[in-house]
C-alpha cells in the first residue's frame, strides 16, 4: 500500500497547510484535530508516519507518543511545536521521535523528516514480516526437531546431541537435515541467525 502521513494538530490552518505541502510531493495524508481522534481511527496496515503537534487540548503530543509506544503498531513521529523547549525536546527524542521541529520550520526540513520516518517504518515493517516468516517456519518443527535445534545453535556436535537426547547420531543427522529444510536455511550460520531473531522462549536456546 502507498505510504500515509498522519498529521495531528489542533490548529485547522496548520492542518490544511501541512496537508497541502505533503500532498504536493505525492504522498497520502490524513489529518486529525486531536490525539484522541487519531487513537480512535482504525489505521490501515500501510507504511506510515506521524507529524504531531506537542501542545494540544486534552491528550498532548508527548502523551500520544507514550500511548502509541504501548501498542504493537508503532509509528515514527516527527514533532512540531511553537512552544518547544529543551527538556521537551529531550523527552521526545529519548522516547524515539525521529525529529523535533520548532515552528516556523522550513518546509524542506519537514519533508526530509517525513522521508526519514517513512524509511524507518518501511524497514521496521520488513523486519516484522521476516520475523513472522521465521516464526511460521519454526512452528512447523516437531518437538524433537526443536530439541535438536536448541543443541545445534549451542554448537554441540551430532555425537553430543545424540548423547544428550538419547538417540543415534544417524537420527540427529536426519533431524538436522529436516530442520535446515523446514527453516529454509542454507548454512548453519544462517540457521543460527534465524534462531537468534526469535523470542527467547522460542529461539532454541532452551536446554
Amino acid at each position: 500500500m502507498q505510504p500515509i502521513v498522519y498529521v495531528v494538530d489542533d490548529d485547522l490552518a496548520v492542518r490544511e497547510a501541512l496537508s497541502s505541502l505533503i500532498r504536493s510531493v505525492g504522498l497520502q495524508v490524513q489529518t486529525f484535530a486531536s490525539a484522541q481522534a487519531f487513537l480512535d481511527f482504525d489505521r490501515p496496515d500501510a507504511p506510515a508516519c506521524l507529524v504531531l503537534d506537542v501542545r494540544m487540548p486534552g491528550l498532548n503530543g508527548l502523551e500520544l507518543q507514550r500511548e502509541l509506544a504501548r501498542g504493537e503498531r508503532l509509528l515514527p513521529v516527527v514533532f512540531i511545536t511553537g512552544h518547544g523547549d529543551i527538556p521537551m525536546t529531550v523527552r521526545a527524542m529519548k522516547a524515539g521521535a525521529v525529529d523535533f521541529l520548532p515552528k516556523p520550520f522550513r518546509e524542506q526540513d519537514l519533508l526530509d523528516a517525513i522521508a526519514r520516518s517513512l524509511a524507518i517504518d518501511g524497514a521496521a515493517r520488513r523486519q516484522r514480516t521476516e520475523l513472522a516468516e521465521i516464526q511460521a517456519r519454526y512452528d512447523t518443527l516437531t518437538t524433537r526437531e526443536r530439541e535438536v535445534l536448541a543443541r545445534v545453535v549451542r554448537g554441540l556436535r551430532n555425537k553430543q546431541t545424540a548423547a544428550e537426547l538419547g538417540i543415534s547420531e544417524v537420527t540427529v543427522k536426519v533431524h538436522r537435515h529436516n530442520i535446515m529444510d523446514k527453516m529454509g536455511a542454507r548454512s548453519l550460520p544462517a540457521l543460527t541467525g534465524m534462531v537468534d531473531r526469535l523470542p527467547p522462549a522460542e529461539g532454541g536456546r532452551q536446554p
